[in-house]
């Protein structure tokens, strides 16, 4: 009875087995080798294409320039650079990025979270700071000397801008206050300006 039992599970089992290898999905859309061919390419076109913020300020007026945030809708309806247009980076495919940009040759500017300083809620630098454990000394004296992991989402803009043909690219490699008069924020939490007073006319 044993032996029968055992036999109808190795059966089962088997038939188990060849009906999940005849449904067995594709592979998924994920190349880590297109990935890394994009990395080493984008590295030194990259490099030349850092500005400071005189100069992105300066391009971002040339006509047919766009700015482009790739934050959250949520954090950029709140604050972003004035007259920036809007991608969130999760919604960036060939057919949103061509709705956005419809010219691949257009200039592009970039900035993220980890280009400005002084509003921690809006644009909260993106690193990994290594902690101590508590319990774990040995662990926590090893974390305490590795360095901030930067996570700033420029780099995985740039890149994939790059990968669907943008390649007029440039990126502001300055951290630069909030509070710093030459660039101007509009938003939902930004202040508004009143109107300057028009001259009335003496009577």
């Amino acid at each position: 009875m044993a032996m029968r039992i055992v036999a109808v599970l190795v059966m089962l089992l088997a038939a188990g087995a060849g009906w999940a290898q005849d449904t067995r999905y594709p592979r998924a859309k994920v190349s880590f080798d297109d990935f890394k061919e994009l990395v080493a390419a984008v590295e030194t076109h990259r490099a030349s294409r850092l500005i400071d913020l005189d100069t992105f300020l300066k391009m971002s007026k040339e006509k047919g320039v766009i700015v482009l945030d790739s934050r959250s809708r949520f954090r950029f309806d709140r604050i972003h650079v004035k007259g920036a247009k809007h991608l969130a980076f999760t919604d960036f495919t060939q057919d949103n990025l061509a709705r956005v940009i419809p010219d691949p040759g257009t200039r592009i500017l970039i900035y993220c979270n980890n280009n400005f300083d002084g509003n921690p809620v809006d644009f909260a630098a993106k690193a990994f700071v290594p902690r101590a454990r508590q319990g774990r000394a040995e662990a926590a004296q090893i974390e305490a000397q590795e360095k901030p992991r930067m996570m700033a989402l420029n780099i995985p803009t740039y890149i994939n801008l790059y990968g669907y043909g943008y390649r007029n690219v440039y990126e502001l490699h300055e951290l630069v206050s909030v509070t710093d008069p030459r660039i101007e924020f509009e938003g939902s939490i930004v202040e508004r300006k009143p109107p300057p007073l028009t001259p009335q006319p003496a009577k």
